[in-house]
């Protein structure tokens, strides 16, 4: 980290100066940058005027004395609380007055690094993300003692490194690491209720919604004993809210040294650095071909009787299905066997399909059984669904389908960062986007399907589990009951 921005800073024009406790540290980072540097200037990326004013511009030094005349001071060290307040200590015993103190914590508290510092104005939280060069997002953390003027200007610092700052206030994972709970904790709890496996959950929210890696991969590439504790830690710092639950799957592979990537084996196992990811579910040969009938109360329904009509099927549509028909249902954060039941269809001839998303911006479309779904309807339906080449999971019976569950809770803990006011809208999504390579930031998310589509989804959640993980937050059910932007409001 400390590297990344040694280089990145260099390359906004500033004279750096490194320093780290183990020398060589220092001699072999500015080495790494320079390698760096050459690399850029071979692929004319870079002038060699340019070249020569970033190595004349990065040095290294060998004492804390030594960077006395620094307008900043930013310190990458271990994350332990009292190894860093130890640091700054001594800096401000030999940094004049108007520097500016700032650490690259991604977690602990900046008011509580300060609080034992003579002058804690002139300290913030400069939150950069790894690798810096490519990460382009840096979170400005003031405490409570901070002057504000020293966030403007680190601010505008962060600006002239081609980055974008965001301002977070001080609280528990800032808004990068707070808003990214929803994401592998929500999937970690639907594998454990064993309604998919890791690839499978992986490919739903790949294809459904976009994003770049599904969670299990994610958290393979980042490592458990870097995203697990970060689980616990936020977890703890909200005093056990149930929306940042960590998962015992995690705990017992972190145990177990399964670690992810590095270690070659995780939620998947690796050869030569390659997941060795199961195969998908081969679509089987049905030659049922039953009549459809689609619940009155199924979302989109609309577009599901049209995708039905597209793929060649027999639609009926009387008020009840008949004795042969396969039932759709498309609930919003229900199960299906409850949906079978309140509306009195036979749950052996019922499915259900998830049309939180419009079917033509995706490319999966997701069933679910009942446990009383007849084999034969079930692969009747897989059938059918991909009969016009498009992928398709069978997933088990649960409240809510996969993409429900993991973007109600992304966008829920997203809205509850806004009232708590940790951030402004504009910048959590901008955080969220850049941070974490979601396909859009969640607030953003949140328009695209609707507060009271989702509002539905976490309500019905709740019934079906009673469980205060899924309460909303009063930021998304006033949005939901006015019909107002998620992403565009400030309070």
């Amino acid at each position: 980290m400390g590297q990344g921005i040694a280089q990145m800073a260099a390359q906004a024009g500033s004279d750096v100066l490194l320093f780290d406790t183990a020398s060589q540290r220092a001699t072999h980072a500015q080495q790494a940058i320079g390698a760096q540097w050459q690399k850029m200037l071979d692929k004319q990326r870079i002038t060699p005027d340019q070249h020569q004013a970033y190595v004349s511009a990065l040095k290294t030094v060998d004492s804390l004395q030594a960077l006395s005349g620094c307008d900043l001071v930013i310190e990458a060290i271990v994350e332990e609380p009292q190894v860093k307040r130890d640091l700054f200590v001594q800096l401000c015993t030999v940094l004049p007055p108007h520097t500016v103190l700032a650490s690259n914590t991604s977690s602990l508290s900046i008011t509580g690094l300060a609080a034992g510092l003579q002058h804690p104005e002139r300290f913030a939280g400069l939150h950069f993300f790894n690798p810096v060069p490519l990460m382009k997002v840096v979170e400005v953390v003031p405490g409570l003692a901070t002057d504000p003027k020293v966030c403007e200007k680190l601010n505008a610092y962060v600006q002239t490194m081609g980055h974008q700052a965001v301002l977070a206030q001080d609280t528990p994972g800032f808004i990068v690491n707070h808003a990214g709970r929803g994401y592998g904790t929500e999937a970690l709890r639907i594998v454990s209720e064993g309604v998919a496996d890791f690839a499978t959950i992986d490919r739903i929210l790949r294809d459904q919604v976009g994003f770049k890696l599904g969670p299990f991969e994610l958290m393979d590439l980042t490592a458990l004993d870097v995203s697990h504790p970060v689980m616990t830690s936020i977890y703890h710092q909200y005093f056990e809210e149930p929306r940042y639950r960590p998962s015992v799957i995690t705990a017992q592979r972190l145990a177990g040294g399964w670690l992810g990537r590095k270690t070659g084996q995780g939620f998947y196992s690796y050869a030569e650095g390659k997941a060795q990811i199961p195969a998908e579910q081969a679509t089987p040969s049905s030659s049922l071909k039953p009549p459809v009938w689609v619940s009155a109360r199924a979302a989109r329904r609309v577009e599901l009787l049209q995708l039905l009509k597209n793929l060649g099927a027999v639609i009926e549509t009387g008020s009840a299905p008949s004795n042969q028909a396969l039932c759709w249902v498309a609930p919003l954060g229900f199960d299906v066997t409850t949906c079978a039941i309140v509306e009195r269809l036979d749950p052996a001839r019922t499915l259900g399909i998830d049309m939180l998303m419009p079917d033509e911006a995706t490319q999966r479309r997701v069933l679910a059984t009942n446990p009383a779904t007849r084999s034969d309807m079930r692969d009747a339906a897989h059938s059918l669904m991909a009969s016009d080449g498009k992928a398709v999971s069978v997933i088990q019976d649960s409240g809510g389908f996969v993409t429900q569950r993991v973007v109600a809770t992304i966008v829920n803990i997203a809205s509850d960062i806004c009232q708590q006011q940790i951030c402004s809208p504009a910048d959590l999504d901008t955080a969220v986007t850049l941070g974490l390579g979601y396909p859009m930031g969640p607030l953003a998310l949140g328009d695209r399907l609707g507060a009271d589509n989702l509002l539905e989804v976490l309500f019905n959640l709740q019934t079906v589990y009673g469980d205060p993980r899924y309460r909303p937050s009063p930021w998304l059910r006033r949005r939901g009951a006015l019909g107002l932007s998620l992403s565009h409001m400030s309070n």
